[in-house]
């Protein structure tokens, strides 16, 4: 009995409890049900996200996953502004944060129906998102109780998509144009 103890148990326990640990605390899978995206992330993709312990390092064009209240499930998207950023949307869809124009090239489709500008002052403690297909993402644009996510609702960022098995790679973030 001892040495079923030592040989199976123990280590069958161990290993349990360091997968514990590492989805908790170090990174987690996320899976992708929607087109919102796309191109960058297609639906059924499966990401390696890594827990942010600093959302102060998020930078703008990160993906980040991120527990959303209103529809009690988690989100992927990008981030576009961070605490104290003003961000304008202007009527051709493009995107400036801080007066500076970002770099949507990885855009999928621009939103057909926005014909008004907008414009977000992002509260502190909290974050502006929209999705790369802009006609097909609820994002911080379409939120009915807030534009913002709350930076302790912020799950990870998305690093790697590892299925399906043809799409494995590292995800890439956007910046400002210069």
């Amino acid at each position: 009995m001892k040495r079923i103890f030592l040989d199976w148990i123990i280590p069958i326990l161990s290993a349990i409890l360091l997968s514990v640990i590492i989805k908790k605390y170090v990174f987690t899978v996320a899976s992708v049900p929607t087109p919102s995206m796309r191109p960058t992330i297609l639906e059924g993709d499966r990401l390696i996200v890594t827990r942010v312990y600093n959302p102060e390092k998020l930078q703008t064009g990160d993906v980040v996953v991120f527990y959303f209240k209103e529809e009690d499930e988690k989100f992927v998207k990008r981030l576009i502004g961070k605490p104290g950023d003003t961000v304008e949307i202007f009527e051709d869809g493009s995107v400036k944060v801080n007066g500076k124009q970002l770099d949507d090239s990885y855009v999928y489709e621009r939103e057909n129906v926005s014909d008004v500008y907008q414009k977000y002052e992002v509260q502190e403690d909290s974050y502006f998102f929209l999705g790369d297909n802009r006609n097909n993402s609820k994002d911080s644009r379409k939120w009915v109780t807030s534009p913002y996510i709350k930076e302790k609702d912020i799950e990870g960022k998305a690093q790697f998509t590892i299925f399906p098995f043809n799409r494995v790679g590292k995800l890439k973030s956007y910046g400002y144009l210069n």
